[in-house]
């Protein structure tokens, strides 16, 4: 007998459409995943990536993904064995060039917070925020996830995908979503998602436990530092609609310059990886669900520009929950 297809086919392998296959997986359907990069070759696999959103819409509805994510973020740094999911709460401060202003509006989420302290301002650094928040290592997270999924019975494969429409028909899908980040530009006709290139290095860590975020302004670009175990996230850099996926030694050189005025224990440390990501960025994200015309139902889930892990668990639930509509 033929093997019967997915009830959903979910294009995209990053956070987004691990998430919500993993939500559809556990709630019964079959899934199928199917991207032309697996997890670890993702523009996930670059983030740093710390909950907080950055580059993407601010909404009510908005503030209800990341809330509905850092709960569950939360609770999987809380759970037994959380070190295997690759979240934990860690401390830092986001720090600003000006003079003190007002905290982010988001930033009363997270609960306990204050300014920072002059002396835990790094050199050239006027004001600052010292809070705890969800920092996940994303290797281990998206392998975590990708477990997750697979035990719930969901599949995982390598493919192009051309047509969203046409892919879940291949599959024999009732539904496909599209979970394909900056190339939903193409991929859904979408000239309103665009790429906001990243770069970051992966460096030996000196021995630091605490995050630094210095968001860019007039004078600076953006830096920060994820340190990760043994390795630390040092970055960044933002280049919208540029989809060079290949390392610039250039901006290497600055990002690493960049860090080391904020934490001198970084010169000369060694560099252990480069990576480069398109985080997609939109005006909006688009999270709705666009009738087939006789194929499958699209749902989308895309443009959530530097807020990935933000409001994944929140975004994912929502989408999965319009595929459940359709699929009954």
């Amino acid at each position: 007998m033929p093997v019967s297809g997915p009830d959903a086919l979910v294009v995209g392998a990053g956070v987004s459409g691990l998430t919500t296959a993993v939500c559809l997986a556990e709630a019964g359907h079959g899934v199928e995943i199917r991207a032309d990069r697996l997890p670890l070759d993702t523009t996930s696999a670059v983030a740093g990536a710390i909950w907080g959103p950055h580059l993407v819409e601010t909404s009510e509805r908005a503030t209800r993904w990341r809330g509905a994510t850092l709960a569950a973020l939360r609770e999987l740094a809380a759970a037994p064995g959380s070190e295997g999911t690759g979240v934990r709460i860690a401390q830092g401060i986001q720090v600003f060039r000006g003079l003190p202003g007002a905290p982010p509006e988001w930033i009363s989420d997270v609960g306990r917070y204050r300014p920072c302290r002059p002396a835990e301002l790094p050199p050239g650094f006027g004001a600052g925020w010292r809070y705890a928040a969800p920092l996940a290592h994303m290797p281990t997270y998206l392998g975590y996830l990708r477990a997750r999924f697979e035990r719930a019975g969901g599949r995982l494969g390598a493919g192009t995908v051309a047509s969203l429409a046409a892919a879940g028909r291949e599959a024999g899908a009732r539904v496909v979503v599209n979970c394909s980040g900056a190339h939903a530009r193409r991929l859904a006709g979408d000239p309103a998602v665009t790429p906001v290139r990243g770069q970051a290095v992966v460096a030996a860590n000196p021995g630091l436990t605490e995050f630094v975020i210095a968001p860019g302004d007039d004078s600076a670009e953006l830096a920060y530092l994820f340190p990760h175990g043994e390795e630390v996230i040092l970055g960044g850099s933002e280049a919208a609609g540029d989809w060079n996926l290949e390392p610039v030694p250039a901006i290497a050189d600055r990002i690493l310059r960049d860090c080391a005025a904020i934490e001198p224990r970084l010169r000369g440390t060694r560099v252990l990886a480069h990576r480069v990501g398109l985080r997609p960025a939109r005006a909006t994200v688009r999270l709705e669900a666009e009738p087939g015309d006789g194929g499958p139902l699209i749902v989308h889930n895309y443009g959530h520009g530097g807020g990935g892990i933000t409001l994944s668990w929140g975004c994912a639930r929502e989408a999965a929950a319009l595929a459940a509509e359709h699929l009954g």
